[in-house]
């Protein structure tokens, strides 16, 4: 790298904005675009999932001034929001559109059966108005979303695909009351309805989906404390938020209380649960000097810690940024209906005005050319193609939450379908993430041994004495009558039998966990203790090598751990891999051409979940786990994961039909439309019939799961 490069480099800024008005390909389109003309903007890059928009810019352009050049694109804009702040929902602000517009288009229907019926006259010019009082406030309330976004979109001197459903809306209720106050035989309050139900609702099944795929990154920082215990001058303390906290400030951590800062130990040893970072179950001891990080938990004894780094520059915010970096809409079917969508509205305005010159050139009305070029206008709504997508996915996800199986982004179904590798974590995924005991060692234990053990391990809420304590009562020991019970942090526990010292404690020099049974005048028994492999982890496997994918192990785990596990399933395996080495190793893969599926359950496996092609997590996972993976199986059965790629595969089959479904309708309805031989009601109406043939091949995915 050249000098004068390094320094350009080291003049760059990274601004990140939220832009909660983008929802498709075409904005992401216009907006990195536009940004991208700017000479000060290096990059833009715009995440359609949490609609936040990361620009590498020269120092000399401020967020103020980007806030300004977006809205001169077309978007309002925002700075970054707080990090814990609740993300923006696209559904709700549709709910109420939707239920609108389904409700009175129900109703206006309801009327019009009786125009179809044969009322005329008097009766007839009765029901159009009433049809006009429902349609007309319901289509100004229902088609806000639609109008409120074309106005947008011209104004700016450009168009989308809503230009032409609010022009068609708007003429169709224009031209239905024009036929009310003169006492003409047609109207289409219920067309028009019809035709923005179906649009609102296709919004909102993709809104859903996106909606689950957010958040991932709100519950990583959540990790971490929400303030600490500061040591002042003097000795004074004072509590402090988290993002109070500033390096050289001395933290006091309470055993049992999380890091709010990653920082070097100034007073103290402890043992430290880094398994939210490391996926490590066994506590780590670390001593004066060594470094704790945000987000682990203080297991045995109060520490001072003097912080390093605090707020967004701790371990914890780095994997957040990691996580949200790897964050983005990967659907090749979305992003083909959105390409659609590009040249949609001036293919459509094109369509619709040759239409109407052609009939006026040979001879017809305006009114007639008119209602030509608006039956041409909701003929070709793209409803059948929205929905192409989302219902398919909306159905199959059903299928599969009902198989335990929770689906959190929708397009994860579709990049499911194209893996060739999988990348699984040890412990938590094809482990159960538990230490168990070793049953041959309980086996062998004495009977006084084993029932002072469960007396001293009753008293202790440590995960290895839970898990000695619950294995004991369940093969029927009894607990000894010891008394004078301690627990000595980092040590274990010690008390009195019979006026003799007994403890349960922690061996000295072992290499991995486990627990020495100390009595008086007895040898000392030792009970090892290892997380084993999932019951059923070797059939899910060889199903899904029965279904082409590779399997191997990426793991933050001690290489003996994952080699022992390498040996039960006959995998290979990456043992102490950091959360940044995780997301490389996906790289590589997908570099090489392989689409991966991740599939962890702890915090250090986020960034990975989310650099995968599609990640899943099990519901044992933690809430970092759950939030960054696109599938959750909540039963603990690892069979779930060729269940759901069996269940994608049909998905894709599906939703390549519906494309087939919705591209044929086109093909048939169009030419009938140039030819005046629809009128809009019947124009709603087929394109009513072809989005309800989408939903009906889509419901054979009800027993996706099976």
């Amino acid at each position: 790298m050249s000098a004068a490069t390094a320094r350009q480099q080291s003049q760059l800024e990274t601004s990140v904005l939220a832009v909660p008005g983008a929802h498709c390909a075409g904005c992401m389109s216009k907006i990195e675009r536009g940004l991208g003309q700017l000479p000060q903007v290096a990059s833009a890059r715009l995440n359609l999932t949490s609609r936040l928009l990361t620009v590498v810019h020269d120092a000399t352009l401020d967020d103020r001034q980007l806030v300004d050049e977006l809205e001169r694109i077309g978007f309002a804009a925002k700075r970054q929001p707080r990090a814990l702040e609740k993300p923006f929902s696209a559904v709700k602000p549709l709910l109420g559109p939707l239920a609108v517009a389904g409700f009175a288009g129900m109703n206006v229907m309801l009327l019009s059966v009786s125009v179809w019926s044969g009322a005329d006259g008097s009766t007839r010019d009765l029901f159009h108005w009433i049809s006009a009082l429902i349609g007309v406030p319901a289509v100004a309330y229902a088609g806000r979303p639609f109008f409120q976004s074309a106005w947008s979109a011209l104004k700016h001197g450009r168009t989308n695909m809503d230009v032409p459903i609010s022009i068609g809306v708007t003429i169709a209720c224009l031209l239905s009351l024009y036929e009310t106050a003169t006492h003409g035989e047609h109207a289409w309050f219920d067309g028009a309805l019809m035709l923005l139900a179906f649009l609102l609702a296709g919004r909102v099944l993709d809104a859903m989906m996106r909606d689950r795929a957010r958040g991932a990154v709100d519950a990583l920082l959540s990790q971490a404390a929400q303030g600490a215990l500061v040591v002042r001058d003097g000795g004074a303390l004072e509590w402090l938020p988290a993002e109070a906290l500033e390096p050289g400030m001395i933290m006091r951590v309470a055993a049992g209380e999380r890091l709010a800062a990653d920082g070097e130990i100034l007073a103290g040893a402890s043992r430290f649960d880094q398994s939210l970072l490391t996926g490590e179950t066994a506590p780590v001891a670390i001593a004066r000097g060594g470094t704790a990080l945000a987000g682990t938990l203080n297991l045995d004894a109060p520490v001072d810690v003097v912080v390093s780094h605090a707020g967004r520059d701790t371990t914890l915010a780095e994997i957040a940024r990691l996580m949200e970096a790897s964050t983005q809409n990967r659907s090749k079917y979305v992003r083909l209906a959105d390409r659609a969508a590009r040249w949609y509205a001036p293919a459509v305005h094109t369509l619709a005005a040759s239409a109407v010159v052609g009939w006026l050139i040979a001879g017809a009305s305006l009114y007639q050319s008119l209602v030509i070029g608006v039956a041409v206008l909701i003929i070709t709504c793209p409803c059948a193609l929205g929905l192409a997508v989302p219902v398919a996915q909306v159905v199959a996800s059903g299928s599969l939450l009902r198989a335990g199986i929770m689906v959190k982004d929708g397009s994860a179904l579709e990049r499911l379908a194209t893996i060739d590798r999988a990348l699984l974590d040890k412990t938590g995924t094809l482990t159960v993430g538990r230490p168990q005991p070793d049953p041959a060692a309980l086996d062998a234990l004495p009977a006084d041994a084993a029932t002072v053990a469960l007396a001293l391990a009753s008293h202790s809420r440590h995960p290895v004495s839970r898990a000695l304590c619950d294995e004991l009562a369940r093969r029927g020991v009894k607990p000894a009558a010891v008394t004078n019970v301690v627990e000595e942090p980092g040590q274990g526990m010690r008390g009195l039998l019979d006026g003799q010292p007994v403890a349960l404690r922690r061996p000295e020099g072992a290499s991995s966990t486990a627990v020495a049974i100390d009595l008086p005048g007895k040898p000392l028994r030792l009970v090892p203790f290892a997380d084993r492999l999932r019951d059923d982890a070797c059939e899910a496997l060889g199903r899904l090598e029965g279904q082409g994918i590779t399997c191997s192990i990426l793991s933050g785990d001690a290489a003996p751990a994952v080699a022992e596990v390498a040996r039960q399933t006959g995998l290979t395996g990456q043992a102490s891999a950091t959360p940044a080495d995780k997301q490389h190793a996906i790289a590589l893969l997908q570099g090489a051409g392989h689409k991966v599926l991740m599939v962890g359950d702890g915090l250090n496996d986020g960034p990975a979940l989310a650099a995968a092609d599609v990640s899943m997590a099990p519901g044992s996972a933690s809430d970092v786990g759950m939030q960054a993976a696109d599938l959750v199986f909540v039963q603990g059965s690892l069979t779930a994961i060729p269940k759901a790629l069996k269940a994608a595969r049909f998905t894709m089959q599906v939703v390549r039909q519906n494309f087939a479904l919705a591209i044929g309708y086109n093909a048939l309805a169009v030419p009938l439309a140039l030819a005046g031989m629809v009128t809009p009601l019947i124009a709603a109406a087929a394109m009513s019939l072809s989005s309800l043939l989408v939903v009906a091949n889509s419901l054979r995915l009800v027993r996706a799961a099976k």
